[in-house]
């Protein structure tokens, strides 16, 4: 599960620059897209490396809170509170936080996202299926691996994203029922399991 998790969240900030790409492949609708999105909800399917397959709610609201809320029986917790991710998986104890930024998935929060400078939109593709894939990764570590983010056109929804870390890991989120300027309690982003000392001290329920 540490490497599952390492996957979906310790790969480092991603932005982009596209020299040349952007007039002529639809990055700035891309960016236009993610940035008026403030808050959203939707239903996920998470198919990690080794073949498991895991469903929940997605929440987010802009800057930096994002839920993953996985169903049962998975008693996985991944909540940013603005500032940080936290996670815990009582049925391995795997506990881990990272700051929002260090997040593969921080490009849904990020406010503004710029696809220019940081990160750079290695190619633009469009599926079989007709969705878009805009392929992102670091400027200066590029070979630290990628993000591959799936659209929709006509009109343009966010269908999910692909993170493949150095090594190869590949961790596939799918989106269905996307909702977009919603409200969301602020107790979604509260993280709401034991801290790291009472961790440490065996309290781990």
């Amino acid at each position: 599960m540490r490497s599952v998790l390492a996957g979906l969240l310790a790969f480092v900030a991603f932005v982009s620059t596209a020299s040349g790409v952007h007039a002529q492949t639809g990055v700035p609708e891309i960016e236009n897209y993610i940035n008026s999105i403030r808050t959203a909800q939707a239903r996920f399917v998470q198919t990690n490396p080794n073949g498991s397959v895991l469903q929940g709610t997605l929440y987010l609201r802009k800057p930096g809170r994002m839920r993953f809320q996985y169903d049962p029986p998975s008693q996985l917790k991944i909540v940013a509170d603005g500032v940080q991710v936290t996670m815990w998986d009582p049925a391995t104890h795997d506990f881990g936080q990272w700051p929002i930024g260090w997040t593969a998935a921080s490009f849904l929060v990020k406010e503004p996202l710029k696809l220019s400078g940081d990160l750079t939109v290695q190619a633009l593709n469009r599926t079989a299926d007709g969705l878009i894939e805009a392929t992102i990764v670091q400027t200066r570590k590029p070979q630290e691996g990628k993000i591959i983010v799936r659209f929709a056109e006509n009109p343009m929804a966010l269908r999910g994203w692909s993170i493949i870390d150095n090594r190869g890991n590949r961790v596939d989120v799918a989106l269905t029922q996307l909702q977009t300027g919603i409200q969301l309690a602020d107790s979604l982003f509260k993280y709401d399991g034991p801290d790291a000392g009472q961790i440490l001290n065996g309290n781990r329920n």
